[in-house]
């Protein structure tokens, strides 16, 4: 590739001399993603949260999680970029990050968002024939959805992502896009992007139809719903799988399939 200037999901401008072949990502979901696009031998190293594709955590190094990072271990793997997300990795963490090398910064609030991310992973590491085959499935994919959500009413909904204190998907994040997508309403989506919330006051905060609670980050188990569902009048309590929800790139095509099977499921 020549030199190529290309402007991250942050509006942080790059340059590149040449398409970078050492990449070190911070985030599970786009580790994911980068090996998704056929990008397996350019990834040096990842986080402890990284657990898809399996074989990563034998076969490339840990440099720590998505919130403390080891830059020791990062600045001897010599990247020639790190992939952050705004949500999961610190602005601390991307400012020590930019002193190694350059640090790309994805921003995810939407399935839009989605779609750009994809096409930026193609043009950055050479690989646009693999983002175009992925934003195609995921196109379609999202549409045959959309049929298939047309006819199913809006209900309401809360989604728990930890305990102790008490915290929810809120506005502003990918939960609820696809919440909504789901044809889910959130009652938290006027609250902040992921608000602490009294678990008795659930009914006056919009008496939901159905409480999810999320296997990430928070392992939610089933007593865990028993315990909120002595305050709500009418709520199903579900648990459901966080992965679906919350991680974007190129799981969301496993993510319809899972929604689909979520609302038969409900319904029953």
């Amino acid at each position: 590739m020549k030199q190529k200037t290309l402007t991250d999901q942050l509006g942080t401008t790059h340059t590149f001399q040449t398409s970078p072949k050492r990449i070190i990502s911070l985030v599970p979901s786009q580790t994911e993603l980068l090996y998704d696009l056929g990008l397996e031998d350019k990834i040096i190293g990842i986080t402890k949260f990284c657990v898809h594709p399996y074989h990563f955590k034998s076969t490339k190094t840990l440099v720590g999680g998505t919130k403390k990072v080891n830059y020791r271990k990062i600045k001897e793997l010599q990247p020639d970029i790190i992939i952050c997300n705004k949500e999961e990795n610190t602005l601390e963490i991307v400012e020590r990050l930019r002193e190694i090398c350059p640090v790309w910064v994805t921003d995810i609030h939407s399935i839009e968002d989605n779609f750009q991310m994809i096409t930026d992973f193609g043009q950055l590491f050479n690989a646009r024939t693999e983002a175009r085959k992925w934003n195609d499935k995921l196109a379609f994919a999202l549409s045959d959805f959309k049929n298939f959500i047309a006819t199913i009413p809006v209900k309401k909904v809360a989604y728990f992502i930890w305990k102790k204190p008490y915290m929810v998907a809120g506005s502003d994040n990918f939960i609820t896009a696809l919440l909504q997508l789901n044809h889910f309403e959130n009652i938290y989506k006027y609250k902040g992007r992921y608000p602490e919330v009294a678990i008795e006051n659930i009914v006056e905060d919009g008496d939901p139809d159905f409480i999810f609670l999320s296997s990430e980050p928070f392992p939610f188990k089933k007593e865990d719903g028993y315990e909120i569902s002595n305050y709500t009048k009418k709520a199903q309590t579900v648990l459901v799988d966080g992965e679906m929800f919350s991680w974007y790139g190129s799981r969301l095509i496993k993510a319809f399939e899972y929604f689909k099977m979520l609302h038969r499921n409900i319904s029953n």
